[in-house]
């Protein structure tokens, strides 16, 4: 017998790589036909909640942002991404994995976490297409 209430261990594996959390609200930018359709169930199923588009009611606890390549300017989607972002919150920039078309540079990134406000705080595999990088507002300085 098994209890079937729940997340399933796959969808807690690949939501647990994000740290996410339930009661979480997270907002998911550059969605496309290309995005891991497991990894955003995995989401909504830990957190509990639907993701949220552009225009979120209110703060968000994570920005799920999937970037491409030729997706434009990063470090104004960057920038773009920390409007709606609560205090402490987390930006997990999702991009293809090396050698898949769309792949972006761990440097590019490296480049433009800062510029943004951001720093780069891990890496890891997210889903079998695509890569995570999670980026943070850097703690302010104490005086």
């Amino acid at each position: 017998m098994s209890a079937t209430a729940g997340p399933t261990e796959g969808q807690r594996t690949l939501a647990s790589r994000l740290g996410m959390q339930p009661g979480q609200v997270v907002q998911e930018l550059g969605y496309d036909d290309d995005c891991d359709a497991e990894l955003r169930a995995s989401i909504e199923e830990v957190t509990g909640n639907a993701l949220v588009g552009e225009d979120p009611d209110d703060v968000v606890d994570v920005v799920v942002m999937w970037w491409r390549e030729d997706d434009g300017d990063l470090v104004d989607a960057l920038v773009d991404a920390l409007t709606d972002l609560a205090d402490g919150g987390v930006v997990w920039l999702l991009s293809p994995k090396t050698g898949r078309s769309g792949h972006v540079e761990p440097s590019d990134i490296g480049d433009a976490a800062p510029t943004a406000g951001l720093s780069a705080t891990s890496s890891i595999s997210a889903s079998r297409e695509w890569q995570g990088t999670r980026l943070v507002a850097p703690k302010a300085s104490r005086k």
